[in-house]
């Protein structure tokens, strides 16, 4: 946290502005940004929740990319008090049953909405600006402008190549990865194209001197036997060669081969900020973050946000289709199902049908692969263990119809990236060890001036059959070694979690049978949740009812933790 005072007033700053290097002058200059009322201020770039108590009104705020949060409590009318924690400002006995419906139509659901688990605390979103007067009156709240990126507008870009295209897009990653570096940078190595190309970038830039001299950490896991054991030739080249870069780089090795998903569930789930979906992943994350911590690294730059933000858009085909383009939406579709070994009909119905019509195509689906408790179980459906009556009672058809307008919008294609920001923003996993850790978690690919580099690219210049993220490759073709970059499949964590699963699925529905909090057992019926465990561990179901399924299963140890604390 970064406290400063100029004559516009006192700002209090989590997180950085501009330059995690330099956390004093970017507060400064969060500050002048707003010294005249009347002028609305671009939001400066950085990963940040503040309070700007200025003369005259008191201001809240976060980054557009919304990494850290920040709650305000209500009482009576006026605000009383602010913290990056809702659980520090809500009471146990007092929650809002319609923040866990919209909760439970997705792992997006929480950040990008105003909703949190207790009534009367309310978020900030991200990118904007909550007035207050000196006195606690709530004055307003608004959006603010997103920062604008540079660069030529899209429209002059339709004849770019591949290699102008992959030039841009080195531009915008060097300057996102050049604004995270602290004292003490730690990098997620994984091996695999997105994570070694941020640690590389970040090594060469170091080599080159920017921004005076500084440490570079580079974290790993290490998988000896199983599936992930095959990541390790590749972690190794990744190494060996950011370490020829930067040889003063320290490598350290984290021996996984002893974890599952689910791990020690109970703890991880129940005492993060909020409900979180992905908390069946902690075991991993929790340890990778301990080694970091030891070292004393103030930031650790990951992967994340690669798949999405820096592959060619698929979404590009719902806009041929509603602009007319049909004959043209038919080709590229073509060469999209080509190159991804799918089925065209798949191809157009992921694309271009279900953002169009995406709770209907959910509907039709869960019909024709009924007969399960996870079988046809998407994204907006109502999972058969959320009983009926509280979905009904507190808005659970609403929550559906705003989180698939979220999640495709009226431009599928742009919505993507909104979406992509917020399954990474905020990590309540990470944000939850950050005081005992001492950095949190910041992704290069997610910088607003990277989206709208790839957002701007026509899909000539991004797409190529067979070669996924093309532009990257390109990109970082004089930085990664040529086993990495001409990879273009990765071993996932399915192990991991099917382990996890076997391992742990009895201690689970256990938890679920004997819950205590009364809102467990008002929405949910337990036995068919029980049931749901009993058909993942056979394998029954896809990614999609899966995440259903951990959203479930995290908020029942989340409730019963908040209980036991109250």
């Amino acid at each position: 946290m970064t406290t400063v005072s100029s004559p516009v007033g006192t700002a209090t700053v989590v997180g950085w502005v501009g330059s995690a290097r330099d956390r004093v002058t970017g507060a400064h200059v969060l500050l002048d940004a707003f010294r005249r009322r009347e002028t609305a201020p671009q939001m400066p770039v950085g990963d940040y929740a503040a309070v700007l108590v200025c003369r005259d009104r008191i201001l809240l705020t976060r980054d557009e990319q919304a990494r850290i949060p920040l709650f305000f409590r209500t009482s009576g009318g006026r605000v009383d008090a602010v913290s990056t924690s809702a659980r520090a400002l809500g009471r146990a006995t007092e929650l809002e049953p319609r923040y866990f419906c919209r909760y439970l139509t997705g792992n997006m659901a929480q950040p990008h909405t105003g909703l949190t688990p207790f009534i009367d605390v309310h978020r900030v979103l991200g990118g904007e600006v909550v007035e207050v007067s000196l006195t606690g009156q709530l004055r307003g709240r608004r959006l603010h402008p997103a920062h604008p990126a540079a660069g030529p507008p899209a429209s002059t870009l339709d004849g770019v190549r591949l290699g102008e295209a992959a030039q841009r897009l080195r531009r915008a990653l060097e300057t996102a990865v050049g604004r995270r570096m602290g004292e003490k940078t730690a990098c997620h190595v994984s091996g695999g194209t997105d994570s070694t190309g941020v640690a590389l970038l970040a090594a060469h830039l170091l080599a080159a001197g920017h921004g005076g001299p500084g440490e570079l950490v580079l974290i790993s896991g290490r998988f000896s036997h199983g599936e992930l054991a095959a990541e390790q030739s590749y972690l190794d080249t990744a190494l060996e060669e950011i370490r020829r870069h930067a040889p003063d780089a320290h490598p350290v090795i984290v021996d996984a081969d002893d974890l599952a998903d689910f791990d020690d569930f109970a703890h991880h789930a129940g005492n993060t900020d909020e409900p979180h979906t992905h908390a069946f992943r902690a075991p991993f994350w929790s340890r990778l973050h301990a080694a970091a911590a030891e070292l004393g690294c103030d930031t650790l730059l990951t992967g994340c946000g690669a798949d999405p933000i820096a592959d060619a858009n698929p979404f590009h085909l719902h806009r041929l289709a509603r602009t007319g383009r049909l004959r043209q939406m038919s080709r590229q579709a073509h060469a999209w199902a080509t190159g991804s070994d799918r089925g065209l009909r798949e191809v157009v119905h992921a694309y271009v049908v279900q953002p169009t019509f995406p709770l209907t195509t959910e509907r039709i689906a869960a019909l024709a692969r009924g007969g399960t408790i996870l079988g046809g179980l998407g994204t907006f459906n109502r999972p058969r263990w959320l009983r009926p009556g509280f979905a009904r009672a507190h808005g659970y058809r609403e929550a559906g119809i705003a989180e698939s307008r979220f999640l495709f919008g009226r431009r599928p294609e742009q919505a993507l990236y909104d979406a992509a920001n917020y399954v990474a923003a905020p990590d309540p996993l990470s944000w939850h060890r950050a005081g005992r850790d001492g950095f949190f978690l910041s992704h290069p690919f997610l910088d607003p001036d990277v989206v709208a580099t790839m957002n701007r690219l026509p899909a000539a210049a991004t797409f190529r059959p067979g070669r996924p993220k093309a532009v990257l490759r390109e990109a970082l073709a004089d930085l990664l070694p040529a086993p990495i970059r001409d990879r273009t499949v990765k071993t996932p964590f399915d192990a991991l979690y099917a382990r996890g699963l076997r391992t742990h699925g009895d201690e689970l529905i256990a938890m679920c049978r004997s819950a205590q909090h009364p809102l467990v057992t008002e929405m949910f019926d337990t036995e068919t949740l029980c049931q749901a465990v009993r058909e993942a561990q056979l394998g029954i179901g896809d990614a999609y009812s899966w995440d259903r399924m951990n959203s479930s299963l995290a908020l029942v140890a989340w409730l019963e933790q908040l209980s036991a604390g109250s």
